[in-house]
């Protein structure tokens, strides 16, 4: 394809359709040219694409067809539609991407969270610094079960202060520091809290209570940490896409996991707020949470694992995310 003198062609075309998807108002016989010449330009923009890839054509095309389109369709209104989409296709494939992610952080976290615990637990000096002797005591006696009062209000502090933690960790993600220090700090945390109830002989109370919307509630901080890491590295390292598009692409993908995070940490509030305090048998809430895990995580895999193969990444759809210049490589 002749570039120059394909544009110098169709370079009416292009200006009539700005000056279209300009005006505020248009009459029937305008509308009908706006649709015709939003193909026409669509065409066109493919052909370049496919032809003679110029990332400035590329681009005033792509945000001339933007415009118009806007002018045709106007605002996009959310439907069932999209929303099944977006359950069924779309957040399990951004999942799906960052699984490795989320594995290494959890290895990390657990590796971390242990040391932790033992160190408190067989270290005097660490074990002082969680308390003196009797307020320990009352720590691993009573205020730790007492904690988990079962109840609507106490499910509801929890998942706020849970999808807090994840918001900040996705959100702060590209600065690498945030997350690493907000997923060391709980880790050591939580650790340093069994290490505790071990030495005082409370281990089995802590893992009964801690283990039924931990499991759960544990990976959604650990897929947030993910996904903050996941951006920080893209800064880094943005592979063959140039840095700026490699954020975009991948900020929304990770946009669309804060919002899925957002009902997993609704799941394990629930289990927290209503099983964990319960009456149910040790056992049975353990089983509850497992059994929450385990649907989680084959949410991920079969259903994630079946978007990826079908190309799906979790970000937008060209046309709202906007076309971008073809690159090489």
């Amino acid at each position: 394809m002749d570039l120059d003198a394909f544009t110098e062609t169709r370079t009416p075309a292009w200006l009539r359709l700005d000056d279209l998807a300009g005006r505020r108002r248009l009459t029937g016989a305008e509308s009908d040219e706006l649709v015709r010449l939003y193909q026409a330009v669509a065409t066109d923009l493919s052909a370049i694409r496919s032809s003679a890839p110029d990332p400035e054509t590329v681009t005033r095309l792509s945000q001339l067809l933007a415009r118009a389109r806007a002018a045709i369709a106007g605002a996009h209104e959310p439907s069932l539609r999209d929303v099944s989409r977006f359950v069924v296709v779309t957040l399990p494939a951004a999942l799906h991407r960052i699984r490795w992610w989320t594995m290494s952080v959890m290895v990390a976290f657990v590796a971390v969270a242990v040391v932790a615990g033992w160190w408190v637990a067989t270290q005097p000096e660490a074990l002082a610094v969680m308390g003196t002797p009797s307020q320990q005591q009352e720590y691993v006696d009573n205020a730790f079960a007492q904690y988990y009062d079962p109840g609507a209000g106490f499910a509801a502090m929890v998942w706020t202060n849970n999808a807090w933690l994840t918001a900040v960790c996705v959100g702060a993600g590209i600065t690498g520091v945030i997350p690493l220090y907000l997923l060391a700090s709980n880790a050591i945390q939580v650790g340093a809290t069994g290490g505790m109830m071990a030495a005082h002989g409370h281990l089995d109370v802590f893992l009964q209570l801690i283990a039924p919307h931990g499991m759960l509630e544990l990976t959604a901080i650990f897929v947030a940490g993910a996904a903050g890491l996941r951006l920080f590295w893209t800064w880094i390292d943005p592979g063959p896409r140039t840095r700026t598009r490699a954020l975009a692409q991948e900020g929304r993908s990770l946009l669309t996991v804060a919002i899925g995070l957002v009902g997993v940490l609704g799941v394990s509030g629930l289990i927290e707020g209503f099983v964990t305090g319960s009456a149910l048998a040790w056992w049975l809430k353990i089983v509850i949470g497992a059994l929450a895990l385990a649907a989680f995580w084959a949410y991920v895999l079969v259903l994630g694992g079946r978007a990826a193969a079908a190309g799906e990444t979790g970000d937008l759809d060209d046309d709202r995310a906007g076309y971008v210049a073809a690159q090489v490589g």
